[in-house]
């Protein structure tokens, strides 16, 4: 299921009535298979458009994007094609209200016709049950915790069987207690799957928990500023917040965001600052 993903020198502009903004330049990055990369940088940075151009939502300037080597956008092919192989887990809950639980996770494998419905029903119920949400099948999103729903939508992006998962801030605007217990969810699922993930924050100690290695993006016009590998010991355990080395990891991505943070806001880009 896992896939490499590589980003090659791409920059993205749009117009606006102010006229042309820049949302990235010359942005290159790498992630190996199987590997829970994030992306973190101050709001504004380009980190979304990004995702967006990966997952196939829009075009791109220049530049080039792959999959396991095979071309998704370029030159000749300005945007990729959206597909089951990369699936979106958004930051705003993205569940069919009018579905239950497990209709909504086997929606996708159905629809796409990758199995019966009966399969996809077993292989639903499987997943529900070891990320421990057996018993919410015949439930509806409404019922549920924000926290439950996006394990749901978590499910249901797995069960699609994904070559690369993209998360856009899936936790954002949670509170600690249910982020925490969500990061520890995420883990256990990762550790489980076979799927390349590729994490979108702009909140520094959740990079540092979750990542196997994270890029620095920096203030508009995004580009990757720096990479950092985070050997910190897997599984991980929420404990290790409390190690000299998380410290250590924490400050050195801190440094780097706070540097574009500060630039943005000296050239006036409210929105970056």
């Amino acid at each position: 299921m896992s896939a490499s993903l590589t980003v090659s020198r791409v920059s993205k502009s749009y117009a606006t009535r102010r006229g042309d903004v820049v949302a990235l330049e010359d942005c290159s990055l790498h992630v190996e298979p199987g590997e829970l990369h994030v992306i973190v940088g101050p709001s504004g940075c380009g980190k979304t458009t990004l995702l967006g151009a990966i997952a196939g939502f829009h075009d791109i300037t220049e530049g080039e994007i792959r999959l396991d080597g095979e071309l998704l956008c370029g030159t000749d092919v300005p945007q990729a094609t959206p597909g089951a192989d990369r699936v979106v887990v958004f930051q705003h809950c993205t569940l069919f209200p009018w579905r239950t639980v497990l209709d909504n996770v086997i929606y996708g494998p159905v629809v796409q016709g990758r199995l019966s419905r009966g399969d996809a029903r077993e292989l639903a119920r499987e997943r529900l049950r070891q990320a421990g949400l057996n018993g919410l099948e015949d439930r509806y999103p409404g019922e549920l915790s924000s926290g439950t729903q996006r394990r749901v939508e978590i499910v249901r992006a797995l069960v699609n069987e994904p070559r690369l998962l993209l998360l856009d801030e899936p936790f954002r605007g949670m509170d600690a207690i249910t982020r925490g217990v969500m990061h520890e969810a995420l883990l256990e699922f990762y550790d489980r799957a076979e799927a390349t993930v590729l994490f979108i924050t702009h909140d520094i100690e959740e990079a540092v928990f979750l990542g196997s290695r994270l890029s620095v993006m920096s203030a508009r016009p995004g580009t990757v500023k720096a990479t950092i590998e985070v050997d910190l010991p897997r599984p991980r355990e929420i404990t290790v917040r409390a190690s000299a080395r998380f410290g250590e990891l924490e400050t050195a991505v801190l440094r780097e965001v706070q540097d574009e943070a500060s630039r943005a806001f000296a050239v006036g880009d409210k929105e970056a600052a």
